[in-house]
């Protein structure tokens, strides 16, 4: 639905099977078809429930390419962010200690209950939130939130005139944003920060590096291709894209990064200058906790 328009070029050339946010199709549609008898299937979200991992397995058999699409699907995205904490937490805050919760008779959902009725199945909720390709075989990634539109654009163009790259590839540029970034001639040769500051707390010159103006700006290490929208747009670069593909761990390169360019002499200045970032954890994991080398937080 992001093409607009160019949506009417896609649907004379193929047909459509399975688009549940458009079109009236259930899950008896796609169990009816022959394994392999889709030709190509996007999948968008994390997985986190059991519900989710039969619909991909499913789609998966029924599919010759399945290609993860957006942040959630490729990296675990935003909803990621609950593997720092544990699954019985969860549950609790949502519908127990929620501030806007009222829930007198401290009911909890299950599984299974009974009711005059039958008996009542709801879709059980995993300890942790997966990544497509850690649920099922993904052969290709197309990343972002959502994908550019231009990156969708080529992605369906390849696949319709059959110039798939080797299976495993992400459809993006495997260069940084700062390569594409409109700034990035403002940039000092020599960058150093002296302090963090949110986009809310200056006006940002329009025109010279959002790093170079204490702005925390993941462009350095996310993956280019969206044509920097955000920073054209005036905010720093959160790193939807991902890492480029010499990057085992995303969050951790980007902590890296950051910190190779505080203006820092000593640990008392380093952890005055860390002080300012807030939410760490969300900050540079944001779009891909479940895709990294930690995937969740530990409880001892």
């Amino acid at each position: 639905m992001d093409l607009a328009e160019d949506l009417l070029s896609v649907v004379d050339r193929v047909d459509f099977v399975f688009f549940p946010v458009a079109m009236d199709f259930k899950k008896e549609d796609v169990e009816n078809l022959g394994n392999g008898e889709i030709d190509v299937c996007f999948i968008n979200g994390a997985i986190r429930t059991s519900e989710e991992e039969e619909m991909a397995r499913l789609l998966r058999a029924k599919s010759q390419i399945l290609i993860a699409y957006g942040s959630c699907s490729c990296l675990g995205g935003i909803p990621g962010l609950a593997n720092l904490f544990p699954r019985e937490e969860i549950l609790q805050f949502n519908y127990l200690d929620g501030p806007s919760v009222v829930n007198p008779d401290a009911i909890v959902p299950k599984e299974e209950t009974k009711v005059p009725e039958g008996e009542v199945e709801l879709p059980s909720f995993h300890d942790d939130v997966k990544t497509l390709a850690q649920t099922v075989e993904v052969d290709y990634f197309l990343p972002g939130c959502p994908p550019p539109v231009i990156l969708l654009k080529g992605a369906l163009e390849a696949i319709l005139e059959g110039n798939l790259p080797e299976k495993g590839q992400v459809l993006a540029p495997d260069i940084a944003l700062c390569d594409e970034c409109p700034r990035k001639t403002s940039k000092p040769e020599r960058l150093r920060i002296d302090s963090f500051r949110r986009p809310h707390e200056i006006l940002a010159d329009p025109e010279t590096c959002l790093l170079a103006q204490g702005l925390l700006c993941l462009g350095p290490v996310t993956r280019g291709g969206c044509g920097a929208a955000c920073v054209s747009g005036n905010m720093p670069c959160t790193g939807c894209l991902g890492p480029v593909s010499r990057v085992r761990d995303y969050g951790g390169k980007a902590v890296s990064a950051i910190a190779s360019l505080l203006d820092a002499e000593n640990e008392e200045e380093i952890v005055r200058l860390l002080g300012d970032i807030v939410d760490p954890p969300g900050t540079f994991y944001r779009y891909g906790l479940p895709a990294s080398l930690l995937h969740k937080r530990i409880l001892q």
